[in-house]
């Protein structure tokens, strides 16, 4: 294992990272203590908790990661860390050489665990590379094979496919540069996904699923693939192919899953670019019924609003606590931005309209899985809305709520597992008829 794939919400790493803050601490805070240095030592304290306080409101307020406001557990998080690493610098103050390297050590390792406790309980970069933004992946290895004639099987794969000796007990994840031949945009690495099916001499053509994650986020497999080994390992190896895709690009825009001057032409990276190159490269079934366009939370927005400008190409959606429309989080600079100021284009482009003006018959046969955490109020709402839309033109809907969580930690993961369990029969990839 590279260092860069090390688990860092769950396993060892975390739990070896708290336990060496909380023993650098103890040292530091048992000695005996002058007025002096234990006077800057709390003042070091009270300065520390509140940078965390007026950093946290700052962002609030600046909406650098959209309109709604960090989690509570932030500032549970950081306002004790910071506390604890300003009373270490205070408390080297008179103290011996020996004790200003524990304290120097100290504040590295709170302000570290501080940081892994606050990834962990957002549940979404489950490694070190992840956190960093280091791909996390080497380049995957694709099948040498020449991909089928991507025809829709006969009978249902679940039924068809026999697992061969020797298949690998989970799939294979990596990555691959798709090249923005149309589009031009800057994306990062996409993230894939190969099931254990996929991965055997004569494999069949699988499902495709085209996923992608939040803002800011990384286009990284782990979260899906771990979600799919699961169902796979349920169902004779059979999961869909999956493709993380980058819809917010290398300089990580809320690029509103639009074609714009401002970010690139996201929209046209995805529908076009992505598609070409699964097609070309991909052992997978062309029928577009087998396709499932996915994503969470600013992802989850914009797979709405490809399903519902494109049901020729994705006849299935995952939603995952997903904002009601791309761009949502910052619709004045959206506006401004992307939009050149038109507000009736922006208002056009929202996927409740899309649906809306399609014709009659337009969304017949699709399928639609809206999930958000039962904890998360305002995406509740967003998931609501659009789920209703989605019911009066036709599509076939399943809202569901995450019990216990909120947009973050086991949002998307439990969300994957609650969309993948509708889809599973739907793709005729379940040997028991259901996921």
């Amino acid at each position: 294992m590279q260092i860069w794939q090390l688990p860092i919400i769950d396993g060892a790493v975390p739990i070896v990272a708290y336990a060496i803050a909380v023993a650098l601490f103890v040292i530091v805070l048992v000695r005996r203590w002058r007025r002096r240095p234990l006077l800057w030592a709390v003042v070091g304290a009270i300065v520390g908790a509140g940078l965390a306080v007026a950093a946290v409101a700052f962002v609030d307020n600046a909406h650098l990661f959209g309109s709604a406001p960090l989690p509570g557990f932030v500032v549970l998080w950081a306002a004790p860390g910071l506390a604890a690493a300003g009373f270490a610098c205070g408390g080297m103050v008179g103290a011996r050489v020996w004790r200003r390297v524990v304290s120097a050590l100290a504040v590295v390792s709170v302000l570290l665990a501080a940081i892994i406790g606050v990834n962990a309980a957002f549940g979404l970069n489950p490694t070190l590379g992840t956190l960093l933004g280091v791909p996390t992946y080497a380049a995957i290895d694709l099948p040498a094979a020449p991909p089928t004639d991507g025809a829709a099987p006969a009978v249902p794969l679940s039924q068809s496919f026999v697992p061969p000796a020797g298949m690998p007990e989970k799939g294979s994840r990596g990555t691959q540069d798709i090249p923005a031949t149309a589009s031009g945009f800057r994306a990062r690495p996409a993230g894939i996904y190969l099931p254990p099916a996929a991965l055997v001499a004569n494999a069949p053509a699988l499902p495709l699923v085209v996923m992608m994650m939040g803002h800011p986020g990384n286009p990284d497999p782990t979260a899906i693939s771990d979600v799919l080994d699961a169902f796979a390992a349920r169902n004779h190896g059979l999961a869909p192919i999956v493709i993380v895709a980058d819809q917010v690009g290398a300089d990580i825009s809320d690029t509103a899953c639009a074609d714009s001057a401002a970010y690139g032409r996201a929209r046209t990276y995805i529908t076009q670019d992505v598609v070409a190159w699964a097609t070309a490269h991909l052992n997978i079934v062309r029928d577009p019924a087998y396709w499932t366009i996915a994503g969470y939370s600013n992802g989850g927005g914009c797979a709405l609003s490809f399903g519902a400008d494109y049901p020729g190409i994705w006849k299935n959606i995952l939603d995952v606590s997903g904002e009601p429309f791309p761009g949502s989080e910052q619709v004045a600079n959206i506006t401004k931005t992307v939009f050149g100021g038109d507000s009736a284009a922006f208002e056009a482009s929202k996927p409740v309209n899309i649906l809306a003006a399609a014709p009659a018959g337009t969304y017949a046969g699709m399928t639609a899985v809206f999930t958000a955490g039962a904890n998360d109020a305002a995406y509740i709402a967003h998931a609501d809305g659009v789920a209703a839309a989605a019911r009066k033109v036709g599509m076939t809907v399943t809202r569901y709520d995450i019990p216990g969580v909120g947009h973050t930690g086991d949002a998307l993961k439990l969300g994957l597992v609650a969309g993948f369990t509708v889809l599973y029969p739907v793709l005729g990839l379940s040997v028991s008829g259901a996921g």
